[in-house]
């Protein structure tokens, strides 16, 4: 398996990356667009940029013990089956691994390190071993052992919210069959411990447990049942006065570089943290469109911006830098998008023939589209649901449950399919980690 991504000597990258902080991301800019210095909290607020839910001292670069810093991510594809047995291959040299088998699923969502993968009792959590650290204007990279980590009791489907860092904040757990709202504590998964930070009881309903920090935005009912607003618990699960804000039928969240991002039927609210006070401002749709409401955000890890599907009319641009929608409209309707987040918006989509289409966001143009790829696992309802598009900083991503490889993109070059690749274990549910 040939690797095309460079490979930087490890001595001289660690030493430049822990002795300089460098290494930047191409869009590791604050939020006036420049590229910041190292980072430098103040009494007057969190440093411009910083991941939501990040801690300030950068916890120690997200290192843990018995991990091993390197020089460059590292990636893998991590492949679950219909039976819940687990594969991993590495992207860099082609080595495979089994962490394990869990119980089997029926959904998976990743935040670049932990599987959390949906079962009939709950949530079973994969650790890949393998996370980057965003600490603002560089990266840290690291690796361990791979392993399950065992089960988070739940009944019904779940609604799973990530965190930008995988050592520190939460990951939120909703289970709308029973109004339960749980958040994870990172920090001890990272540490192969699953804790709950707090599992509060509501109303039956569609709703989100957002991380913010070390509390979440948590969705909430009037006397009648329906969903109104979101509200901030802190991590002894307790509303924060003053924390609050109204977001009928809340759907869908993403942590994107300047905050937590919750979908209203009007909008979204755009949650911040300064120091511990969080701050919930609402950013409203534009006046000129009436497409569908955007609910599943998808974005490359830790950028500005963020992508949704706005029904079968084309999809959603939510810039939470400058607090501002786009509607783009699309010939062919899509299944999923995920921004790549540049200097023209690029969008990177699934449509329903299979095909990967790429859109410059800015000009509502498309750019480039491949052959259809996953025509035949679209079109089959059993396998449907465990499609993913997965998009990083050079590739995207799409498994074929059917084909039984997961296809990898470089999207920057005209969508040009680069690889088709055999995990170890049937690609039913899959993702990308080390990001």
């Amino acid at each position: 398996m040939q690797n095309s991504r460079t490979i930087v000597p490890l001595a001289v990258a660690l030493a430049l990356s822990l002795a300089a902080c460098a290494g930047a991301d191409d869009e590791g800019t604050d939020a006036t667009g420049a590229a910041p210095a190292a980072e430098a909290p103040t009494a007057q607020g969190p440093a411009a940029g910083r991941p939501a839910g990040a801690e300030a001292s950068g916890a120690g670069h997200g290192a843990i013990d018995g991990a091993e810093e390197v020089a460059e991510p590292q990636l893998h594809l991590v492949s679950i089956d219909s039976d819940g047995a687990v594969g991993m291959v590495n992207l860099l040299d082609g080595t495979v691994s089994g962490p394990g088998a869990i119980a089997p699923p029926s959904a998976v969502t990743s935040d670049g390190r932990y599987l959390f993968a949906e079962t009939g009792e709950g949530v079973e959590i994969v650790d890949s071993g393998v996370w980057t650290w965003d600490h603002v204007d560089h990266f840290h990279f690291y690796r361990t052992s791979p392993r399950v980590l065992g089960p988070v009791a739940g009944s019904g489907p779940v609604v799973v919210s990530t965190s930008a860092n995988a050592t520190t904040g939460g990951t939120g757990l909703f289970f709308p069959e029973s109004g339960e709202a749980v958040l994870l504590d990172n920090q001890a998964l990272s540490r192969g411990r699953i804790e709950e930070v707090f599992r509060l009881e509501t109303e039956p309903h569609e709703g989100v447990t957002a991380p913010l920090g070390g509390g979440a935005l948590v969705s909430s009912v009037d006397d009648s049942g329906a969903v109104t607003g979101v509200r901030f618990h802190d991590s002894a699960g307790a509303p924060v006065d003053g924390a609050a804000a109204p977001c009928p039928d809340a759907q869908g969240a993403i942590t994107t570089r300047v905050g937590v991002v919750v979908g209203c039927a009007d909008g979204a609210v755009l949650a911040t943290l300064d120091g511990d006070e969080p701050t919930l401002e609402h950013v409203p749709y534009p006046d000129d469109t009436d497409a569908p409401r955007a609910t599943d955000f998808r974005n490359r890890k830790g950028r500005p911006t963020t992508a949704a599907l706005a029904g079968e009319t084309g999809f959603w641009l939510l810039d939470t830098r400058e607090k501002q929608w786009w509607h783009v409209p699309t010939a062919e309707p899509l299944v999923q998008v995920s921004a790549s987040d540049d200097a023209d918006r690029h969008v990177v989509a699934l449509d329903h023939e299979g095909r990967i289409r790429v859109f410059d966001g800015a000009a509502g143009t498309e750019i480039a589209a491949t052959e259809p790829l996953v025509a035949a696992a679209l079109a089959d309802p059993d396998s449907r649901n465990g499609v993913d598009l997965t998009v990083d900083r050079e590739r995207a991503y799409v498994n074929d449950p059917v084909g039984g490889v997961v296809h990898e993109i470089d999207y920057r070059a005209g969508a040009r399919v680069a690889r088709s690749l055999d995990t170890p274990t049937a690609p039913d549910f899959y993702a990308e980690t080390g990001r």
